[in-house]
């Protein structure tokens, strides 16, 4: 049995938070906000799915398992990254089943290169294929719309203005009931657009 390990380049990176912020772990952009029956967090892919997806990245191209990490968090618009405590062990099974090889590369990082019974195991799953690439490109049209630069500035300046208002000393309860009925209202204006 082959194994994978990841080195200094290989830490951990993401664990999917902007994917949980955003409720993508199953289902889509309809789906239950991130939890499922019993309030369990859900994964971002269910069963075989991520497997699937590593084995369509490699087809188009020969990749190590960092190179396929940042390529899924680049088409999910830098919203869900999984760890290498995922990808690696998911690797060396697509080495064992025979659907993927070892290919010669520059330096220490071995590449995955997709083999002939990888392309038949995709093109017999194309439309469960089809589905968790789709949720990866949901995710980053989600990911502009909720995360673009001009509300990231706006919700920081918010949040400077507030912890500077009210860490002042002798802050009165009528301040503070002024500052959350303007952030109410904000709210209700936010949703109203």
């Amino acid at each position: 049995m082959r194994h994978f390990h990841f080195g200094r380049n290989g830490h951990e990176h993401g664990h999917g938070w902007h994917a949980m912020r955003h409720g993508f772990f199953g289902g889509g952009p309809e789906g239950p906000r991130g939890r499922g029956r019993g309030g369990e967090r859900r994964r971002m892919f269910e069963g075989g799915e991520l497997r699937l997806v590593l084995l369509k990245l490699i087809e188009e191209q020969p990749r190590h398992g960092y190179d396929l990490i940042r390529e899924i968090e680049n088409r999910s618009g830098g919203a869900y990254a999984p760890s290498p405590g995922v990808v690696y062990p998911t690797m060396t099974l697509l080495l064992d089943m025979g659907l993927a090889e070892e290919e010669a590369s520059e330096g220490p990082r071995k590449l995955l290169a997709i083999t002939e019974a990888g392309r038949q195991h995709l093109a017999e799953r194309a439309d469960e294929v089809a589905v968790a690439m789709a949720r990866l490109e949901a995710l980053a049209k989600v990911s502009e719309r909720t995360d673009a630069a001009p509300v990231r500035r706006a919700m920081q300046n918010l949040k400077a203005a507030l912890q500077d208002r009210l860490s002042l000393d002798g802050v009165s309860r009528e301040t503070q009931l002024e500052v959350a009925r303007i952030l109410d209202e904000a709210a209700s204006k936010i949703e109203r657009l």
